[in-house]
């Protein structure tokens, strides 16, 4: 089936924008039960509602924000106006994105990985949403999530799930929709950052092998990836410039040139670490073939959630941490971040046997 090319470009130009990036508000009903439960809140229909109400309405956001990721049941939500929530965010013009993967499940042979479902009932399912948001969801996302596991994970398992991935891209656009490929490779675990690297690399070449297998529109995918860190229980932190240097060189090796659009998950990173760490990457970008920005959740959610507690009259306050941390990242998306402008940063120095 041939593909509406020139929507799909439109759709790359609309989200690739300098000094703005991604809000990802597309928690599954389990994830944001998880949020929810960190602020002592019901996680109701209504209060998932209000939620992201705060989150949408914020006045200005669109000036950082491109794109939103939905979850299912926000397409249909109205806003405190009557708009549903796929309107509220176009009016701003900040293009809807749609999660389409149906969640992760352990995979039976090569466990503790786990593989993600959803390609059952795709084409259907997309029909629905261009007639659910009225033509004005645009793009799709796929994840995928990658357990380091001292560096080895089997390369069967991270080509079968690169498959199932491209084959989710070639569905999405022949529908219209930009696929957005969310290759994650965890933070969590003891390894290093070589071994990150190690493994990040291998999932990347995998994938863009599969996307040309199945004949998907490289020019029309976005990649939303990773940065390579130490993992979590190795006791170490990497400086931004050791971050910044190691996911260049992998994806200089990886991702061919052109892929329009490289946008990364803070992936467990504090807030301030992830604008840290994009901002030494986007210093450190200058002749790549790629935009490179932000596809952020609870790197831009966590302040103003902890501050909206599910109140109304904290709503202000929720809004004004959530417009803060998305102009952080703004600025760190074009390498002007300055942390002594960052009221959470606390301008800490990492420590040089850290750091190195």
């Amino acid at each position: 089936m041939p593909i509406d090319q020139s929507r799909l470009e439109e759709t790359i130009r609309l989200i690739c924008q300098p000094g703005r990036g991604i809000l990802a508000a597309d928690e599954s009903l389990k994830t944001i039960e998880k949020r929810f439960k960190s602020i002592n809140l019901e996680s109701t229909t209504e209060n998932r509602r209000n939620y992201r109400d705060m989150l949408f309405s914020t006045k200005g956001l669109e000036e950082f924000i491109s794109g939103t990721i939905l979850f299912d049941e926000s397409v249909d939500q109205l806003d405190d106006t009557g708009k549903t929530f796929t309107e509220l965010l176009a009016s701003k013009g900040i293009t809807p994105i749609i999660k389409v993967d149906a969640g992760l499940v352990d995979h039976p042979n090569f466990l503790p990985q786990q593989m993600a479902r959803g390609l059952d009932g795709l084409e259907k399912r997309l029909d629905a949403y261009t007639e659910r948001g009225k033509g004005k969801i645009r793009a799709a996302k796929w994840r995928q999530v990658i357990l380091v596991e001292q560096g080895n994970p089997p390369q069967e398992f991270i080509e079968s799930t690169m498959d199932t991935m491209a084959q989710y891209a070639a569905i999405c656009q022949s529908k219209g929709y930009v696929p957005i490929l969310e290759p994650e490779i965890l933070i969590e675990g003891t390894h290093s950052i070589d071994q990150c690297a190690a493994v990040s690399e291998r999932t990347l070449k995998a994938l863009y092998l599969f996307l040309e297998r199945h004949r998907v529109s490289i020019p029309n995918t976005l990649l939303k990836t990773s940065m390579v860190l130490s993992g979590k229980g190795s006791g170490i932190i990497d400086s931004p410039e050791v971050v910044a240097d190691a996911t260049l060189a992998v994806f200089k090796k990886s991702v061919p040139s052109e892929v329009p659009g490289i946008v990364f998950l803070s992936g467990g990173q504090t807030p301030v670490q992830a604008t840290e760490n994009l901002n030494a990457i986007a210093k450190r970008a200058k002749g790549v073939p790629w935009y490179i920005s932000f596809s952020y959740a609870r790197a831009l959610q966590d302040p103003a959630l902890k501050l909206w507690k599910g109140e109304p009259t904290y709503v202000p306050s929720a809004q004004e941490a959530l417009f803060l941390r998305a102009k952080m990242c703004s600025h760190a998306q074009q390498g002007t971040y300055d942390p002594s402008q960052d009221p959470a940063s606390k301008m800490t120095t990492v420590p040089a046997t850290i750091a190195a």
